[in-house]
This record gives C-alpha cells, structure tokens and sequence, in this order.
C-alpha cells in the first residue's frame, strides 16, 4: 500500500495549489481521508477528513471557507484545493488512509500515510 502525495511547492500569497494523493494497493474511496500539515516546530495539525460512508467532511477552523478535499474514483486520487493561500499555511502537508472509514483528525486512527508534500506560501 503506498500513498504518494505531491503538488506542493512555492506560492504567494493569495495564491492556489491543488495538492494529490495518489492510492496503489487499497480502493482509496473504501477509506476516510485526512491531511494533516506540520509547520517548523509546531505540531502536526489535522486540517480536513471526509468520511467514505457518507462524504460527510471536516475542515479546521484555519482553513474552512479556503481549502476543499475532493476524491476521483477513477484515478484512485484524493486533493486538497487550496485557494486563498497564507504565509501561515507553509507547512509539510501530509494525506492519511483510514480503513474504519469515519472522518476524524485523530492522526493515531489512520492505517496508512504519505510521505508529505512541502508548501512554502511567501512573497
């Protein structure tokens, strides 16, 4: 099982990115999705799930209104939209897999991660 996340990179802000979260070796639309980001010596935040039962979502506070996470079925492919970007969003932003398919931020809950995509949002 791997997941590969990637689309970070450098950006201004107010600036988008759209980041990836390609699944092999799982039905990444059985799984509740999470990103979670981490920022220089800060902790790791979880910042938006949806649930695979009923495509309800969750969206933290600091990102609710500017970031959205969609799934394509076909691409076994998850993204995290987002739009309105700040210097605060710099992080290393990370997808999560969880197999009890329940939306949550609860990082210990998830099975499966990425290997992070870095965001650095500056001028």
């Amino acid at each position: 099982v791997q997941l590969q996340a990637s689309g970070g990179g450098l950006v201004q802000p107010g600036g988008s990115l759209r980041l990836s979260c390609a699944a092999s070796g799982i039905i990444l639309d059985h799984y509740a999705i999470g990103w979670f980001r981490q920022a220089p010596g800060k902790e790791r935040e979880g910042i938006s799930c949806i649930s695979s039962n009923d495509g309800s979502t969750y969206y933290a506070d600091s990102v609710k209104g500017r970031f959205t996470l969609s799934k394509d079925k076909a691409k076994n492919t998850a993204y995290l939209q987002m739009n309105r970007l700040k210097p605060e969003d710099t992080a290393v932003y990370y997808c999560a897999a969880d197999w009890t398919a329940l939306c949550t931020v609860d990082a210990a809950a998830y099975d499966y991660w990425g290997q992070g995509t870095e965001v650095t949002v500056s001028s």
